[in-house]
């Protein structure tokens, strides 16, 4: 045997259980007819004879008796199975990784109406710049800048942009506005480790690329502490606009020099690989689509 017989077992307790095959088609909400090809069936694969039909009843054979005894929780069980695969109440627990900035800045506001929406279901958040291996630490989704190179990661596309150049107007007061490509290295940079480790900045002005090679620049490994030293009046530098909204509004940052941009980077939401994806997971993966994170 194997597991697909296990739904005819249940049936045939189902048929023992209510008297006749309609009283059982009536509970399974299906046909007659159905329900005894479905017996008939299980019959054919144990080489028995599990009930005797006639005109007005059916009897229970010896045989069939004693797989009754052995079968007649099943049901019940295949029921709770199911129940545990597709809940009627979305529920347990989801992990999710996402980046300093992108969290506090776009998924913190979101989070709310996720709870709203589904009450039973709990996240772990695991907030980190650093790319995290979602396989090996059992992270079941992640907000990333990029695709996957591993090929058991699928990735789903949130938002596209370019990096711009900006400063706060408390550097730009004590050092001078940058109004050309030249001037640019004389001015103290912000940059990421991850962006390398001498400063370079590759970017494109007016379609060519550009590369700037600052001799003065503070490193962070965090987006959001860049923005911060950025908005502190540290230096200028590259950030993507729609993570620097609020400080642009408030006036604690400016745009410099609008014909200078970065190639477009794409922020993606990936997760493993499966050809079913557990509820939960599913109902967080469709919120944040839904959500429009960055606007």
């Amino acid at each position: 045997m194997n597991f697909s017989q296990l739904k005819p077992l249940a049936i045939f307790s189902l048929v023992v259980e209510s008297g006749s095959f309609a009283a059982a088609a009536r509970k399974l909400n299906t046909s007659r007819s159905r329900v005894s090809e479905q017996v008939a069936g299980l019959e054919a694969t144990l080489g028995v004879r599990l009930i005797q039909r006639s005109t007005r009843q059916l009897a229970i054979t010896p045989e069939g008796d004693r797989i009754y005894q052995l079968a007649r929780t099943l049901p019940e069980v295949l029921n709770d199975v199911e129940a545990i695969g597709q809940p009627a109440v979305p529920s347990g627990r989801v992990t999710l990784t996402v980046t300093h900035d992108v969290g506090i800045k776009h998924l913190a506001p979101v989070l709310e109406g996720f709870c709203q929406r589904y009450p039973q279901i709990q996240l772990d958040l695991v907030v980190s710049d650093q790319p995290l291996d979602l396989i090996g630490e059992q992270i079941d989704l992640g907000i990333r800048i990029g695709f996957p190179k591993d090929d058991s990661l699928v990735a789903r596309v949130l938002h596209e942009e370019a990096f711009s150049l900006y400063a706060s107007p408390k550097y730009l007061e004590l050092h001078g506005t940058p109004t050309c490509v030249a001037d640019l290295e004389q001015h103290r940079w912000i940059t990421l480790f991850q962006s390398g480790s001498d400063g370079t900045q590759r970017l494109i002005y007016q379609g060519n690329s550009l590369t700037v090679r600052p001799t003065d620049f503070f490193r962070t490994s965090s987006p959001l502490m860049m923005q911060q030293m950025m908005s502190d009046g540290l230096g200028i530098g590259c950030l993507l606009p729609v993570t620097v909204q609020q400080e642009l509004a408030e006036g604690r940052l400016v745009q410099l020099m609008p014909e200078i941009s970065s190639e477009r980077l794409i922020f993606t939401l990936i997760y493993p690989s499966r050809r079913q994806i557990p509820q939960r997971v599913r109902c967080l993966l469709d919120y944040l689509l839904e959500a429009r994170l960055f606007g």
